[in-house]
């Protein structure tokens, strides 16, 4: 039982719950809707002006969101991500 209470055990235990409070916290995980808007044409966003963008589903699904760009749709309505 003597090595289970060596310095070189507590330290290696020490580390191994380091690690896994480490990984546990810079692990997050982006939980899309899983549904598509209908009519969805392109995309624009501020960072790149006036080009359209290919869109998907809806805004979460192609990576749009929280960069301040909109959904055009085919009916000529928009809907900011």
């Amino acid at each position: 039982m003597a090595a289970a209470t060596s310095p070189s055990f507590r330290l290696m235990l020490l580390l191994l719950v380091c690690g896994m409070v480490l990984m546990a916290s810079a692990t997050s995980a982006k939980a899309c809707p899983l549904y598509c808007l209908g009519g969805v044409v392109y995309a624009t966003c501020p960072s790149s002006g006036t080009k359209k963008l290919p869109a998907g589903c809806n805004c979460c699904l192609s990576g749009l969101s929280g960069r301040g760009c909109t959904l055009h749709f085919n009916d000529g309505s928009t809907r900011p991500c």
